[in-house]
């Protein structure tokens, strides 16, 4: 049988990124939690943390943290089912990878109504569409939203639909850089903005127009300050349609190449064993998404 109090302690040192402040949430000692993590890895019989900073789950350490995710979910369940479980309860806190962009659009009200009458609080980790999985193969989160279709073990993916990005300057920014015409050679020379390293997105449109290589580029790991860097004539980016309507239809911001765009699409990943709670978001984020973003079939 396992001891949910080591379980515990293993899955706060990975989400806390450390033994301090997971001691601090547990209401321990810094060594006591030390001390635990110990006890676990005796009883497994070989490490479950790799001790760098931030710690890191080994292989049995992903597999004990995913368990502990979907146990605190269905115990979630039970307090609703069983009268008197629920009386000392704290609502429950879900942790879900999500990428910058559907944060800063569609996200808050698909999930609003859903957290306020399941008194569900969310703790979410941003991450890039294209590498927002890992955190959910690490065990640190119980959903995740981000490009890739193919589930981790254990899990499902429901498709969501499609994000769709546009490349977009400001009008002074054209007409200092593309005062000739918007080409992909004057493209490739004008500098853009990156919201990250693993951002890809502007590396494809270029190659879509034939240009191979590098390019200049702004970092921004902000979906807010993308938009603002851009409206301010810092560099050209591909943006979200659904978070600069206002900016294009006032002519703050212009498409560069009209009707050529890049459509992102967006999957929802959960645990299957995640519950009733995770099943009714994993609905509610179906039913909204189909309002907002573009289909996959379209």
């Amino acid at each position: 049988m396992f001891d949910y109090k080591l379980l515990a302690a293993l899955a706060a040192v990975v989400e806390q990124a450390g033994f301090e402040r997971a001691a601090q949430v547990l209401g321990l000692s810094q060594s006591a939690v030390s001390q635990r993590i110990k006890l676990l890895e005796a009883r497994v019989g070989q490490p479950v943390l790799v001790r760098a900073t931030p710690p890191a789950p080994t292989e049995i350490g992903r597999r004990l943290l995913n368990h502990v995710q979907q146990v605190r979910l269905l115990e979630r369940d039970l307090q609703g089912q069983v009268p008197g479980l629920d009386e000392q309860a704290l609502p429950e806190r879900l942790r879900i990878a999500i990428n910058a962009d559907s944060l800063a659009t569609w996200w808050a009200l698909a999930t609003a109504e859903f957290c306020a009458t399941r008194q569900v609080l969310m703790e979410l980790v941003v991450e890039d569409q294209e590498v927002g999985l890992k955190r959910m193969r690490a065990g640190e989160v119980a959903g995740c939203v981000c490009a890739a279709e193919r589930p981790v073990a254990g899990a499902r993916s429901v498709a969501l639909g499609a994000m769709r990005y546009r490349a977009l300057a400001s009008p002074g920014f054209v007409a200092r850089h593309f005062a000739a015409g918007v080409t992909a050679e004057a493209l490739a020379r004008a500098p853009a903005i990156v919201f990250g390293p693993d951002d890809q997105l502007q590396h494809r449109y270029l190659a879509g127009l034939g240009v191979t290589g590098g390019f200049a580029y702004h970092l921004c790991p902000s979906s807010e300050g993308f938009v603002r860097l851009t409206e301010g004539g810092l560099g050209w980016g591909l943006v979200p349609e659904l978070q600069v309507r206002d900016e294009l239809a006032s002519g703050r911001l212009v498409e560069l190449v009209p009707e050529r765009f890049i459509d992102v699409p967006l999957y929802w990943h959960h645990w299957r064993n995640g519950g009733e709670l995770l099943g009714e978001l994993t609905e509610q984020l179906r039913r909204h998404s189909a309002s907002v973003l573009v289909s996959l079939h379209s």
